[in-house]
């Protein structure tokens, strides 16, 4: 008798292995295709994040990089009474002038009212505008912005 109770138990065994393993099959081919989606996935946001990193350098490099002038920049006079002069010329708040050389409004109120000098990067961004016009400056101004500027009607 325990033959028989023995070989009983070892057959519903195997017959309910076979079912398990029926009904599992498709989900581990499931799980299988989405783990190599997952991984194509990632390998894709690897890729476009390394493109976007290097768009993002090309794009900083091609807005702040200071256009090539005559003059060195160890050469270069700063004045404060310049910045505000510049700053009028072109028809710039301080805070849009500030976008133009890379440092905030209250650097530009700062270097303009004798507090502070710009660092040497800032004074090549500085120098560069000096032969940018009104015009120029504004198409910048909306490149950096990504949007058109608004006109504001001159007196």
């Amino acid at each position: 008798m325990p033959n028989l109770a023995a070989t009983l138990h070892d057959e519903i065994r195997r017959l309910a292995k076979k079912e398990i393993t029926a009904a599992t099959r498709s989900t581990k081919q499931a799980v299988a295709q989405y783990r190599r989606d997952i991984a194509n996935l990632k390998r894709l946001v690897q890729v476009q994040q390394k493109e976007i990193a290097f768009l993002k350098t090309q794009e900083r490099k091609r807005l702040n990089q200071p256009q090539t002038t005559d003059e060195p920049v160890e050469g270069v006079r700063f004045s404060a009474r310049s910045v505000r002069a510049q700053r009028q010329r072109l028809g710039l708040s301080a805070e849009d002038f500030g976008k133009l050389v890379g440092v905030s409004p209250m650097t530009i109120y700062n270097w303009e009212h004798g507090k502070g000098r710009p660092k040497d990067d800032r004074l090549a961004a500085f120098v560069a505008l000096r032969n940018v016009g009104k015009r120029e400056a504004v198409k910048k101004l909306e490149m950096l912005a990504g949007r058109p500027r608004k006109r504001t009607a001159h007196k």
